[in-house]
């Protein structure tokens, strides 16, 4: 999720001969289907075969067939198998939700068939099918990535929309590369200058025309010469729901596709639901979850977590002790004021990894800082040490934050915890960031930690604060382990 400049964006404005070339979103490459109804197939197949073949089971074949087809039965019918979803992020968790509906099938057919295989047993010939999907998910979604970086597997997008809220949603586009959209073209509403660089397809009138076939015939003519898949309209005053319900008939009947982005950013769709009143379509947005039985999960979860965490990490904490120890004069932790939930401050535990007078050398370094925001950060900084550079590189000198985690301060996933001099500069906006705890990871952690820019931490510290769940949590911990070993931006 770091900031990059999508090579999409140059496939906008290059020429036709070339943006024709782009392959589209249904163009995935062929393989996708077949491996990975392959992988679920066999996945299933030959561990419930093996294990019920170990043990001594009657009917080991029909059993492996039984398990490979309600496997594959089960991801049919989620429709996991369609050219939209082969290939996208969808994480781990969905794919347990398969698994745990393919765990209820076999149930009631064991009871049907009177199947006496131990239940453990049985439990475990099925785990390698959900591994194995999650390695095969995993596959196609780095090689339907790296195509995107190349322009390749995409929609190719035409926004519609008033100059500012069209160079808006151009620009939010062509930063990211977690999404199959390429803007080939756009149609402003109004008069008004583009510098975005995407061709300007057709332009309509500020005022909906009494004869409205001019709205439509303008759309389809950007639509044909520019080859798009999709119409995406970005909101404005001058897009009127009459008029914007004329040029969805007008796409619709010619069979091509309309989106309509509602302005907002960052939301879980999870927390949208479509309703009707009175014919009006409504989008109604949940709010975030405060309380109740995932808020009472996360505590138990936390709690216990740094518990055992503490407990199992005992010997690690003594080792890295006398590392520090033996690398460098002063203690092995280091003890700062950050901020908490509510603005409320505390004392943060690390291991030391700089030398002891760090906070009196900073100010000399403020020229050298690299990050554009409030943090301050150095990719070589002169005053860790050598010990400390190993620390920060595999995350071990935040295992002493357990200790906040248990005494409530923080959670195991959260936003970054704010210096006090960071948040006497925040905004309106940046404040809303401690409305939770912050984490021992998080978003921030798992996409790209000191190599974000400010803006796009606080942009991942927001999207936890509004979007937060129980599984979501689950998910970062997941991804959190992938993060330390690969390094990314830990300096």
């Amino acid at each position: 999720m770091r900031h990059v400049h999508f090579p999409a964006q140059r496939v906008a404005g290059a020429a036709p001969e070339f943006v024709g070339s782009a392959r589209r979103h249904g163009d995935k490459a062929r393989w996708y289907r077949p491996a990975a109804v392959a992988a679920d197939f066999f996945g299933a197949a030959l561990p419930v075969g093996l294990v019920f073949d170990a043990a001594q089971q009657v009917r080991p074949l029909y059993c492996a067939l039984a398990a490979a087809v309600a496997w594959t039965g089960v991801q049919a019918l989620r429709r996991r198998y369609t050219a939209r979803a082969l290939g996208e992020s969808r994480g781990v968790l969905p794919v347990v939700h398969d698994w745990l509906i393919l765990i209820g099938v076999l149930a009631v057919a064991r009871v049907v068939t009177e199947e006496a295989t131990p239940r453990l047993s049985a439990l475990g010939a099925l785990l390698p099918a959900l591994l194995i999907t999650v390695a095969c998910h995993k596959l196609t979604y780095r090689h339907l990535s790296a195509a995107r970086r190349e322009a390749q597997v995409v929609s190719r997008v035409l926004v519609v929309g008033e100059p500012d809220a069209a160079e808006d949603v151009i620009a939010h586009l062509s930063a990211r590369t977690d999404h199959p959209y390429v803007v080939v073209g756009v149609v402003p509403v109004g008069s008004g200058a583009l510098s975005s660089g995407v061709p300007v397809a057709a332009r309509l009138d500020e005022a909906m025309p009494e004869a409205s076939a001019g709205d439509s015939a303008a759309v389809l003519g950007a639509v044909a010469s520019h080859h798009a898949d999709l119409v995406l309209v970005a909101p404005g005053v001058r897009i009127t729901g009459e008029r914007l319900r004329r040029v969805a008939w007008a796409l619709h009947d010619a069979g091509l596709e309309l989106a309509v982005f509602p302005g907002l950013v960052e939301v879980s769709v999870k927390r949208l639901e479509t309703l009707s009143a009175g014919g009006l379509a409504v989008l109604r947005i949940a709010p975030p979850v405060s309380r109740g039985m995932q808020t009472l999960l996360k505590s138990v979860l936390d709690r216990v977590g740094a518990a055992v965490g503490l407990l199992l990490l005992a010997p690690v904490f003594l080792g890295i002790v006398l590392a520090i120890r033996l690398d460098s004069r002063g203690p092995a932790f280091y003890r700062q004021q950050r901020i908490g939930r509510d603005g409320v401050p505390f004392v943060m535990w690390k291991f030391r990894t700089m030398v002891t007078d760090a906070d009196a050398r900073k100010a000399e370094l403020s020229g050298a800082n690299e990050n554009d925001g409030l943090m301050f950060k150095m990719r070589r900084d002169p005053r860790v040490t050598r010990v400390g550079r190993l620390l920060r590189r595999t995350s071990l000198d935040e295992l002493p934050q357990l200790v906040n985690v248990l005494t409530v301060d923080m959670s195991l996933v959260g936003p970054r915890p704010p210096l006090p001099e960071e948040v006497a500069r925040y905004d309106e906006v940046e404040l809303r960031r401690l409305t939770v705890r912050p984490g021992m990871t998080g978003l921030w952690q798992i996409s790209g930690r000191s190599d974000l820019s400010w803006d796009e931490t606080i942009q991942l510290d927001l999207q936890y604060v509004d979007n937060w769940s129980f599984t979501s949590d689950v998910d970062v911990m997941g991804r959190t382990l992938r993060a330390v070993v690969d390094g990314r931006g830990a300096y």
